[in-house]
């Protein structure tokens, strides 16, 4: 396919998709009617559409180009891969190196404990069988009755029947019939939204305690002889970038083992480095026992998940002595895991782990405190690693949201950025940013100058400038 296509080529691309192929979390008809933008290309932080405009990707995708776009070793590991053995399956009794190997290397970059490993090919999926395995140990362990499944509001979990129940972003639920029996949910440790819910003004420390507090809570009115497990992301994504204070985790990790609670993290998007350590459990002090990962474990070259088990879990299901009635055609695809250890190799090699923790991650945290902190509609900048918000609001002070449709002023501002080349991600209101690893502080600089021309033509719009 040519790199440069012609405007003909984009819009005979543009008729098929509209007449062929419906987009997740899309109105349909509002696209087709707009027309798709068609991305051709793509290297390093960059990406070009079919009508050669160049854009600044401020997401790494869906939070897990890692690697950055075009990468060579991984591109050769893949084609290997798929000269050697471009398929075989785990349910004959046998394995595979690539696969093997993975195995054994997530065992020594995840928490201790986490030693066994089984492998889907999404995140939902990941979280689907995590929840099933919960469930499968509860039944090993003689306690049937614990099948109830918290989660948070704003929590994203993904879209499986199960996983989407477990979600907390409502929205998604009416669709589907959902949630399904046996999910309920406790409130987010989202303090700069504490205010507008009603929880006063108390300070980060104190309200992080409160909200794990409202989780011992709801334990309680079940019964914890009823409640299997608490899912949680370390930092919840989709849900906004809400970022927990430092009070929260270590309280979530004693009331999960005070009630015999199996604690679920979701690293599907702070896996492998997004934080500025491995994963989001290191950075938080999160005592899981089960883990579940994606995204950053190919950085998006092919799809892989998995999902890891704490010594706890994994003892009792590795050593069940009954067939595992689980599995997918595709788990441990040789060519993901191909390219799955070659990408954990380049991050190791390069130390991008580093890089994000002490060197670009608190560049840009830093620039962007500096260019937002005193702007008159954003009324917080909040980050780690290489995850950071900008929280639009009409008064600072006051810490209240815009008095219109949640999302309404982020959805202007991110058309702004794409308008301008610049890929930010606009969750209620506010501005997201998850960019690549390999980042550079020249690049970082591009994305303020986009997002902070966004954001001021946002105010005037709405009045505030």
């Amino acid at each position: 396919m040519a790199h440069t296509p012609t405007h003909n080529q984009t819009k005979h691309w543009q008729a098929i998709d509209a007449a062929h192929h419906i987009h997740p979390f899309t109105d349909t008809v509002a696209l087709n009617k707009e027309g798709v933008r068609v991305i051709t290309r793509a290297e390093g932080v960059y990406l070009w559409d079919s009508e050669g405009k160049k854009i600044i990707d401020g997401m790494s995708g869906l939070w897990c180009v890692q690697v950055g776009y075009g990468n060579k070793e991984l591109a050769d590991a893949g084609c290997e891969a798929l000269r050697v053995l471009p398929y075989y399956n785990h349910f004959f009794k046998t394995t595979n190196p690539y696969t093997a190997e993975l195995a054994d290397k997530l065992s020594k970059l995840l928490p201790e404990g986490h030693t066994r490993v089984l492998f889907a090919n999404s995140g939902s999926e990941a979280n689907d069988s995590a929840l099933k395995l919960i469930r499968y140990y509860w039944n090993l362990k003689k306690k049937p009755q614990k099948k109830i499944h918290l989660s948070r509001d704003y929590a994203y979990h993904g879209v499986t029947m199960a996983a989407a129940s477990l979600s907390g972003l409502t929205p998604m639920h009416p669709q589907w019939d959902l949630p399904l029996a046996g999910f309920q949910k406790v409130p987010a440790p989202y303090w700069f939204g504490a205010k507008a819910a009603g929880y006063g003004d108390m300070g980060p420390d104190e309200f992080g305690v409160l909200i794990a507090k409202k989780l011992e809570e709801k334990i309680l009115e079940i019964g914890p002889e009823r409640v299997a497990s608490f899912s949680a992301e370390p930092v919840q994504g989709a849900g906004g970038l809400i970022f927990p204070p430092a009070s929260y985790w270590p309280e979530v990790n004693r009331i999960c083992r005070k009630y015999d609670v199996l604690l679920h993290a979701d690293e599907v998007i702070t896996g492998f480095g997004r934080t500025g350590q491995w994963f989001g459990c290191q950075t938080y002090g999160i005592e899981a026992d089960v883990i579940t990962m994606a995204k950053g474990l190919s950085s998006g070259y092919q799809p892989i998940s998995a999902i890891s088990l704490g010594k706890r879990m994994g003892d009792v299901i590795a050593n069940a002595n009954e067939e595992l009635v689980h599995g997918y055609t595709y788990s441990g695809h040789p060519v993901a895991c191909a390219v799955a250890l070659k990408n954990l190799e380049v991050i190791e090699r390069e130390k991008l782990v580093a890089r994000v923790k002490n060197g670009i991650g608190p560049y840009l945290h830093r620039r962007l405190h500096e260019t937002f902190d005193d702007h008159p509609i954003v009324g917080e900048v909040r980050g780690v690693g290489l995850l950071a918000a900008i929280e639009l609001v009409p008064d600072r002070k006051k810490r209240a949201f815009f008095p219109l449709d949640p999302g309404a002023v982020g959805t202007h501002c991110r058309n702004y950025c794409f308008n301008s080349g610049l890929v930010s991600r606009a969750i209620r209101d506010t501005m997201v940013l998850a960019p690549p690893f390999v980042i550079s502080e020249s690049e970082v600089e591009e994305i303020i100058s986009k997002l902070k021309a966004a954001i001021d033509n946002t105010a005037r719009d709405y009045g505030k400038m």
